[in-house]
């Protein structure tokens, strides 16, 4: 795993609450989330795979690793940027998510951008 400058995929998130897919009663809460990654390295690269970390109120984890994001593995040339939403459902009404994604730039090397945790919360729960 490298880590210089040109390997450097910044990535962004933002959570949404989703009332009318949630069953609070059945503790089900569900979110959406859109995440932007950024090449701000020199070198062009594609996204392989996905390895996500979902965990509630509970400390309940779910992991999910597959390929690519929301059924692509967008190629991102240095400057461009990559954005998608998709989804989350946990049994609390606040959890986090982080996790990484595992890339192949165009020369070959393999590396790994970081996704910052983010909160996933009901409006209004937290103050």
């Amino acid at each position: 795993m490298s880590k210089n400058s040109n390997y450097n995929i910044s990535v962004e998130a933002e959570a949404f609450f989703i009332a009318e897919q949630s069953v609070p009663e059945q503790n089900q809460y569900a979110f959406a989330y859109r995440i932007t990654i950024r090449n701000a390295g020199a070198v062009p690269a594609k996204l392989l795979t996905r390895h996500w970390i979902i965990t509630d109120a509970n400390g309940k984890i779910q992991e999910v690793r597959g390929k690519g994001v929301v059924g692509e593995q967008p190629h991102l040339r240095p400057g461009e940027s990559f954005q998608y939403t998709s989804g989350a459902v946990i049994e609390t009404p606040v959890g986090t998510m982080q996790g990484s994604y595992q890339l192949i730039a165009d020369d070959g090397a393999r590396f790994e951008a970081e996704i910052p945790a983010f909160t996933l919360a009901v409006p209004r729960i937290l103050h």
